[in-house]
């Protein structure tokens, strides 16, 4: 045999020494002695997402692999989000661990493994290095968790500065962003039940409703009502168990509000009847709905007693409204209100009209009394407000008329006759007042015609064989005043006429209407002085057309 060639046998050299194991196994044959515990070595430390497996058997290259996973996974994942790693990138970064388990273990199984590494030792190595993904698992999770924890706590502070805001501002206009804000901290408590900002949501509530009810807290009843009515509603889309005692704290303070507020508005024309009435239908037991009979019976009293007073026709507006809303409301304690502020307002519309008079605005005295005369006829001031009508129409047009009211007691003594006579183609109504009040209408004298200016008190009810309309007034002395008022038959161009005289005893009066035709020029013609002359026949009454 040359020397240059050498036979291998026994895995011995020819030389005596013993060659290093192979790099790798054998593709055919048995594997090495101890495959399955180095597989399971291999496997293991792969698992732990370090490359060691690989490593162990020499192969950088897929150690390599491993190693820019998991930094991948870390760069992904760090710093912790509250919605943890996304589930793709959770799963592919597992899925490279189970590649790394099987290949590393397969490759192992085939190769020894060198060096002053043993498979015993490296099985108990992956076991121990299992605690590297698993520990960085709790910790990761511990810190994702308390990123969610910080995440809430903002969403938090995102209602209370939404609540914040809303309190600056109306009710009306802030209720959206307070609606904002429920919903955060409903989300909260509801959703996150175990959050620290959950622990914090009754707090919040709380401030809540005392953010919302402030108007109430500030006794503005008025302004407090739609707030708090907005409160009692929250259990009906809030867990009653997070409002706790808070689900039915508004139910006070809103009975209170709307008796406070409806009974501030009671002064008013139609006022208080909605707040007392929501009142008395939603809290019908309340300490608050006892109260409402009383405040109204006591401003009914307040306002009768406030129509002798400076202002009657305001009273008696105030008692209409009072009448209005107590027959409206839903209790009968406050129904029958309504007879005595009707009382009240009888006599309210006769002093107002009486007030009216003296104050010298006769027009609204002449309407008020003429309707308290047509509407309370059985009253006994019916008359002497038909009196007071009259007059205050004649003081409309001659404002001596209504210096002083007509008395109320026809005076007694001697009465002087007065003959009206009228001489119009149209009827005539007659008003006087003075120590007695009345009207007389004289019919149109059939036959009669319009005067001239020059002609009419010359020839006036002068007429021989003429029977001229007339009517007949006995008078007691004293200062009179008149308005002839031409009716049927006139056109709307005949002015109506007023004039004033003195009654004196121990005469006999007469009195003659007619109607003077216009200047063609459109001028305007004296009035007729008043005829004061205590003779037969003293004085005349003219109008002109």
């Amino acid at each position: 045999m040359e020397s240059g060639d050498r036979d291998v046998i026994g895995g011995y050299g020819g030389d005596g020494t013993v060659p290093p194991p192979p790099s790798h196994a054998p593709s055919v044959g048995p594997p090495p002695p101890g495959a399955a515990l180095r597989a399971a070595a291999a496997a293991l430390l792969n698992v732990t997402g370090l490359g060691l497996g690989y490593a162990l058997v020499g192969r950088w290259g897929r150690a390599v692999v491993c190693w820019a996973a998991t930094a991948v996974l870390l760069w992904v994942a760090l710093p912790a989000d509250p919605d943890g790693v996304p589930a793709g990138v959770l799963v592919g970064y597992l899925l490279v661990l189970l590649v790394a388990a099987v290949d590393g273990g397969r490759i192992a199984r085939r190769s020894a493994v060198g060096g002053a590494w043993r498979p015993g030792p490296a099985v108990g190595l992956g076991v121990v290095l299992l605690a590297v993904p698993a520990g960085g698992a709790v910790v990761y999770g511990s810190a994702r968790d308390e990123a969610r924890e910080q995440m809430l706590l903002e969403r938090l502070e995102t209602g209370d500065e939404r609540v914040a805001t809303a309190s600056r501002q109306p009710f009306g206009e802030a209720k959206g962003e307070y609606g904002k804000a429920l919903d955060v901290y409903r989300a909260l408590g509801e959703d996150h039940p175990g959050s620290r900002a959950a622990k914090l949501v009754p707090d919040r509530l709380k401030a809540y409703y005392d953010a919302v009810s402030a108007p109430y807290a500030k006794k503005r009843h008025c302004e407090a009502v739609a707030p708090l009515t907005y409160l009692r509603t929250l259990p009906d889309s809030v867990d009653r168990k997070l409002l706790g005692e808070l689900a039915v704290w508004p139910d006070e303070p809103l009975a209170e509000s709307l008796y406070g507020c409806g009974v501030s508005r009671l002064v008013a024309a139609g006022g208080g009847g909605a707040e007392l009435g929501e009142l008395l239908r939603t809290f019908p037991e309340s300490a608050s709905a006892r109260r409402v009979a009383p405040a109204i019976d006591e401003r009914i009293k307040s306002q009768v007693a406030a129509l002798k007073g400076a202002d009657p026709c305001a009273a008696t507006t105030t008692l209409r409204a009072l009448g209005a809303t107590a027959s409206e409301l839903p209790a009968d304690s406050v129904k029958k209100l309504r007879a005595d502020a009707d009382k009240g307002v009888v006599d309210g519309v006769y002093a107002c009209g009486v007030d009216q008079f003296k104050d010298g605005k006769f027009g609204a005295a002449r309407t008020t009394l003429t309707d308290f005369a047509r509407t309370y006829k059985s009253d006994g001031r019916a008359g002497q407000a038909r009196n007071i009508a009259t007059a205050a129409e004649i003081a409309d047009d001659r404002p001596a008329a209504g210096k002083r009211l007509p008395p109320s007691k026809r005076p007694g003594g001697a009465r002087m006759e007065l003959v009206i006579s009228n001489d119009a183609p149209n009827t005539v109504e007659v008003l006087y007042t003075g120590p007695v009040t009345g009207t007389v209408t004289l019919r149109a004298c059939a036959g009669c015609e319009r005067y001239s200016a020059s002609e009419g008190a010359r020839r006036a009810c002068g007429a021989s064989g003429r029977s001229y309309p007339k009517a007949r007034l006995r008078l007691p002395a004293g200062e009179y005043h008149f308005l002839y008022k031409h009716g049927t038959g006139a056109t709307s161009r005949v002015d109506s006429y007023s004039s004033g005289t003195r009654v004196q005893p121990g005469y006999t009066y007469t009195s003659c209407t007619y109607v003077i035709e216009r200047s063609p020029l459109g001028l305007d013609l004296p009035r007729l002085p008043d005829p004061i002359q205590p003779v037969v026949s003293p004085w005349g009454a003219g109008s002109s057309r």
